[in-house]
């Protein structure tokens, strides 16, 4: 088993003990960051989105291997810098005003990271204005994503949505929405860009959207 298979086994396995001395041994090797960040880390959370879609793994083996993930990708910063970095984009989250949850908008900020954006966490009960401040903010955002974990937080969600829609930034970044209560026909209500059913599928709508 080569080393970029073995950094994939532990990270979709959530092995973070291991990860570590795995990835500078890869270095040490002479693999290329890159690779070991998208074949071994971002291949293995994909795997990790796919088993989850499907039910073979539930939310505390998704959190044990994006934090497996995070622990690899903390290894490999310094050496990405060398290379011109690897991320995809830039994203800002957030659950919106009145919703106090953070499960599954922490899992979907962890598997987002996972795919290759620098995140933006803003937490929970999030005004409209704050997300569209932080949006507009740093011109690398090319994603923002919305949580109502909620009913009757769903039109927070629909106003924040409008206000991304009016922002002068809006040209340049996407809007994903998911939540327990979302649908895809709310989604295109309300004039989002896309609804991810789950945390799963998150991460692979991230990468489509940017």
């Amino acid at each position: 088993m080569s080393k970029i298979q073995e950094i994939a086994a532990v990270v979709e396995a959530g092995k973070s003990k291991e990860i570590e001395a795995l990835v500078k041994a890869a270095l040490d090797e002479g693999v290329a960051p890159l690779e070991i960040l998208n074949v071994g880390m971002i291949g293995a959370m994909d795997v990790v989105g796919a088993k989850f879609q499907k039910e073979e793994i539930f939310i505390p083996e998704m959190l044990v291997a994006a934090r497996c993930m995070k622990k690899g990708v903390d290894v490999l910063k310094p050496h990405l810098g060398e290379t011109g970095g690897a991320m995809i984009g830039k994203a800002v989250i957030g659950t919106v005003a009145g919703d106090l949850h953070d499960i599954g908008k922490n899992l979907v900020s962890m598997m987002i990271e996972s795919a290759g954006f620098e995140v933006n966490d803003l937490g929970v009960d999030v005004p409209a204005e704050k997300f569209v401040e932080a949006a507009e903010a740093d011109e690398g955002i090319n994603l923002v994503a919305v949580s109502a974990l909620l009913t009757t937080t769903m039109p927070a969600m629909k106003a924040t949505v409008a206000a991304l829609n009016a922002s002068k930034a809006r040209g340049r970044f996407k809007v994903l929405v998911g939540g327990a209560p979302i649908t895809e026909g709310f989604c295109k209500e309300i004039g989002a860009d896309a609804y991810s059913p789950d945390a799963g599928a998150a991460a692979q709508k991230a990468k489509s959207l940017v």
